[in-house]
């Protein structure tokens, strides 16, 4: 892998903004990334697909799946006095969210900077002090004094995406990334660098990528990308919460720079254990750092995938990223990397008796 490529793949796919329902600049720039690899195209809901160079027909097919949206906000209403009144898309943890800069969209198309803003501590009475934060008591600031203001000059209107404004870091000499949208960019990433490696490759099998819109709100981009797809076999990358930061270390299934985590059951999905089990032998076989979880909570585009075309083996293959739905994410560039390793391994070990057997 070309590590400089790779590095502005991320920083491009990162920065990109990419609110629940407004996906298009990180689509454009998947495009440009992705270019050489196969042939791109779109529906309505502005799920992208990219089927691979060398595919055939009549071959069993792979979905390859990550998603393009990131948890952001919406514009609601603008106050009197030029805030804005916003609402969550995704799971935010109110604590989380004030006194961070956003971007947010205007009328026309330009995204200008704000801060989430809630009252001073110096004119908080002793119980709002001592309340839980409420995304109802926050506002963006975009430094406007009026909604005349607001509206006229800074061309703010209600229902655009608001995004956290972050700028992608590499630090080279630690191993880590920093910064916004991980959870599913590195996924994205993650797909790409899937496609070159596997280029140019004898392979028994078809692979198709579907770039899911809307996952942080339920999966939505899924439901389409399977039913278009109609895979017989699917890795699903996603970005996924990393637990070594909080946890004893008998519980720790989930620690960046210790490979792609293989999760066997979520809230919504188990896995196919067959299938899990391939993989995870596979990746041993091959020297592969790869980690393993029980969770109880949480959901992937896993569900629907594994639920389309009279049922398809999912494995879920996250990326840890540490201090996932907020504003800063931190990964390792390695377990990216070993993702990407297995999840080519896999494919190329792919073949229709194989799929049958899970």
């Amino acid at each position: 892998m070309n590590e400089e490529r790779l590095i502005q793949l991320i920083r491009e796919v990162s920065d990109a903004n990419g609110a629940s329902g407004f996906e298009d600049d990180v689509l454009k720039v998947l495009r440009k990334q992705g270019e050489g690899l196969g042939d791109f195209s779109e529906d309505s809901l502005r799920n992208l697909y990219l089927k691979r160079a060398g595919n055939r027909g009549r071959r069993p097919v792979v979905q390859l799946d990550a998603h393009t949206d990131e948890v952001s906000f919406m514009v609601q209403a603008v106050k009197p006095n030029g805030t804005l009144v916003f609402i969550t898309l995704g799971g935010w943890v109110a604590n989380n969210i004030p006194a961070h800069k956003v971007r947010v969209r205007n009328a026309e198309g330009n995204y200008i900077p704000g801060i989430i803003a809630s009252k001073p501590p110096h004119f908080m009475s002793e119980s709002e002090r001592n309340a839980p934060a409420n995304v109802s008591n926050m506002v963006i600031d975009i430094g406007a004094t009026s909604r005349e203001e607001a509206v006229n000059d800074f061309k703010i209107r209600i229902g655009e995406p608001v995004v956290p404004d972050v700028d992608f870091e590499y630090v080279k000499q630690k191993d880590l990334l920093i910064g916004k949208a991980f959870d599913c960019r590195l996924g994205c990433a993650a797909i790409l660098e899937t496609m070159r490696t596997l280029q140019g490759k004898n392979l028994n099998v078809d692979v198709t990528a579907g770039f899911a819109v809307q996952e942080e709100v339920g999966t939505r981009g899924a439901y389409v990308t399977s039913s278009t797809i109609r895979p017989d076999i699917a890795i699903v990358f996603e970005g996924c919460p990393a637990d070594d930061t909080f946890t004893e270390e008998y519980m720790t299934q989930t620690a960046i720079k210790k490979g792609p985590m293989l999760r066997h059951i979520d809230a919504r999905m188990i896995t196919n254990p067959r299938y899990q089990r391939y993989v995870l032998d596979l990746g041993r076989k091959l020297g592969i750092p790869v980690q393993e979880s029980v969770r109880t909570g949480g959901s992937t585009n896993g569900a629907p995938i594994h639920l389309s075309n009279a049922g398809v083996p999912v494995v879920v293959m996250g990326l840890p990223v540490r201090y996932i739905h907020t504003h800063y994410g931190m990964a390792a560039l390695s377990d990216l990397r070993n993702a990407v390793k297995l999840a080519s391994a896999v494919v190329e070990s792919l073949e229709e008796d194989i799929i049958k057997s899970f």
